[in-house]
């Protein structure tokens, strides 16, 4: 049977299950990724398992989130994450080091391999023709022990491109196109798959920056053959022994099917604050623009700084702007200040910060409120910049630098006749300036075991979770409309990621951009009930959203429809996460009221329908969930640990 790239990286890994759309399979995985934000739980995690050393081929802690260490908290973190990395086997990627995403990219992505990364992100290893699916820590964490992954088979979505990008026109608009026609839900139980023509003319890390910006359509990842760019980038990177050849067979064919030609693509742009709320450039032209940030996973490249920087060259940022740049690793900054476009940035006005995730994850460069803020990142959820009222608009960065010249949003096109600058036409050097200097290797197995973990008083511990009643009535303790993403569920940002391991801290924060009320609701009695309207729960892998209402006393979600990661998040935390089967129930319930359902444990087991009482109302509703048998033995355990602590596994 002739197969495309995204079917034959999964046979590969397959120990469980068929490559059948909507059935459960089970793939081996060769490596994990764990970044700061995440990796203190996941840390925390593999103490509870009692886990003695990772299995995985490659396992990497990078700390690129949490970088501004306004108090001890932040270093008490990195300190406990390096002797974890010790204790367990992981290489750890210290601070400035690199973004997770990049990095991996550069010194450990290999074609054909499976990877799970405690970040949404990590499909952007898909660009190097990997199988990476991004996850909550707690799977990342049973990955490592050696567990396979557990996921919905999903649907094959093939993408021809065709033609090639014209001038001013990037990898970032080619992503942009796809949100704008399909929005943040659009690739829900999908592979995004790339093939055609068109791809010989996209570089490895242009392939990078669409893949990362698959999580925002909702994709479980994506995938690109790897290729000739693939050898060449590899080659760059010093490891082109790493190569390998997978491409679809000829007559391979897709689930669904679409087509882009990259030839008839313009300047796109995401208007505030959703990255599928995208238009062309030209449309929203002129605005104010008083803040340009450059750098993050979805515009990581040298090309990417290299472009801007060539922009500016000669030219001095409009009064009225700051212009921040994030490199995203030591490497690429490196590479830019050997071909001078470093001193080009410095000299036009740009403010150099260290390489890392910074404003991406609102790790300062907050904007002001009411004006705009043009950024290469990959999201703009309201307040995930750290300003409750911001206006965040994705672009390009060839529309960034357009924006940090003229003050306002400006095609990149009319810079020709606005200010006399030509399409900058780039020379990158042929090989990076490799440094694995900040890469700390794991340690020997017998010595590793003489690790003792170092953990301040600022390190918290995972909570208990009990097993889920057989009998639930609780009142709603909050409802939200569609598209809620984990970031309005928990923040992140210099307030509140250092608090990460801390759970009852974290919980003054929970719904607080929503609604403040919620804490102080939840605490009012013993178990409470979310209601969720459509893709509940979107954007970022942090488990902490799934984790700190649960400490409130979550046990149950019933929402219109999830977002994947979210989804598995509130079971492996125990929360029983239900769809209304009429949609129309949504409205028909309100903060306040009671819920309850009986017999719940026989329901779950036997796959039918849950009926919902609303006591408060007088009215029940029809509930449906889309757990595997395993997953609700999970679920009534109150989540994955304490069904291992009650059947112990092998060290």
């Amino acid at each position: 049977m002739a197969l495309n790239v995204a079917e034959k990286l999964i046979a590969a890994h397959l120990v469980d299950g068929a490559l059948v759309p909507g059935q459960e399979v089970g793939l081996r995985i060769d490596q994990a990724l764990v970044q700061d934000a995440t990796g203190t739980m996941v840390m925390l995690e593999l103490e509870a398992l009692g886990l003695q050393r990772v299995r995985t081929g490659v396992s990497v802690q990078y700390v690129d989130h949490n970088l501004l260490q306004t108090d001890e908290r932040n270093m008490a973190d990195h300190l406990f994450l390096r002797s974890a990395c010790q204790r367990f086997g992981l290489w750890y990627s210290k601070p400035g080091n690199g973004v997770s995403h990049p990095t991996h990219m550069q010194r450990f992505g290999v074609p054909g391999a499976s990877m799970l990364g405690s970040d949404s992100h990590t499909c952007a290893a898909g660009s190097l023709g990997m199988l990476a699916i991004g996850v909550g820590g707690l799977e990342v964490a049973m990955a490592m022990a050696g567990e396979p992954l557990y996921v919905t088979m999903p649907h094959v979505w093939g993408i021809r491109l065709s033609g090639e990008l014209p001038a001013w026109v990037s990898a970032k608009d080619v992503i942009l196109e796809l949100l704008r026609r399909h929005g943040v839900n659009g690739a829900v139980n999908r592979i995004i798959e790339y093939h055609g023509p068109g791809l010989s003319g996209l570089s490895a890390m242009d392939r990078h920056v669409i893949a990362n910006m698959g999580a925002e359509l909702g994709a479980t990842t994506t995938v690109f053959p790897s290729d000739a760019r693939v050898r060449q980038f590899l080659a760059a990177e010093g490891r082109e022994d790493d190569f390998v050849e997978i491409l679809a067979d000829p007559d391979a064919g897709y689930d669904v099917t679409e087509e882009i030609d990259l030839s008839g693509l313009q300047p796109l742009i995401a208007k505030p604050s959703s990255p599928g709320n995208v238009v062309p450039v030209r449309e929203v032209a002129g605005q104010e623009v008083s803040q340009v940030v450059v750098g993050s996973s979805a515009n990581p490249g040298l090309r990417d700084f290299a472009v801007v920087a060539a922009i500016l060259r000669d030219r001095q940022v409009h009064p009225r702007v700051s212009l921040d740049v994030n490199p995203t690793s030591r490497q690429i900054l490196a590479d830019l200040t050997t071909i001078g476009a470093t001193l080009d940035l410095i000299r036009g006005g740009a403010r150099i910060h260290q390489a890392g995730c910074m404003g991406c994850i609102g790790m300062g460069q907050a904007p002001a409120v009411g004006v705009n803020s043009l950024r290469t990142f990959p999201r703009n959820f309201p307040g995930r910049s750290g300003t409750t009222d911001d206006q965040v608009w994705l672009c390009s960065p060839e529309t960034a630098a357009a924006a940090a010249l003229t003050g306002r949003i400006t095609d990149p096109r009319d810079l020709p006749d606005l200010l006399g600058v030509s399409y900058p036409l780039l020379e990158l050097p042929p090989t990076a300036a490799v440094n694995t200097a900040m890469l700390e290797p794991p340690l020997p197995a017998d010595e590793a075991r003489t690790v003792t973990l170092v953990k301040a008083p600022s390190i918290g511990s995972l909570p208990e979770l009990d097993p889920l009643p057989d009998h639930l009535s609780a009142p709603v303790a909050i409802k939200v409309g569609d598209n809620v993403s984990t970031d309005e569920i928990l923040p992140a940002g210099a307030r509140v990621l250092p608090y990460r391991s801390n759970i009852a801290k974290l919980a003054e924060f929970v719904f607080g951009q929503l609604d403040p009320g919620y804490p102080q609701r939840a605490r009012q009695s013993a178990q409470h009930v979310i209601i969720g309207g459509a893709n509940y729960g979107q954007g970022s892998s942090r488990e902490h959203a799934a984790i700190v209402p649960r400490y409130l006393g979550l046990r149950m979600v019933l929402a219109k429809s999830y977002a994947r990661i979210h989804w598995q998040n509130l079971a492996n935390f125990g929360v029983l996460p239900l769809q209304f089967a009429d949609e129309a129930d949504y409205d028909r319930v309100a903060i306040g009221d009671e819920l309850a359902v009986d017999d719940l444990h026989d329901a779950l087991r036997d796959g039918t329908g849950i009926t919902i009482r609303n006591r408060t109302r007088k009215v029940s509703y029809l509930a449906r969930h889309r757990l595997s048998p395993r997953q609700v033995a999970m679920v009534l355990a109150g989540g994955r640990i304490p069904q291992l602590r009650q059947t112990p596994a092998d060290d």
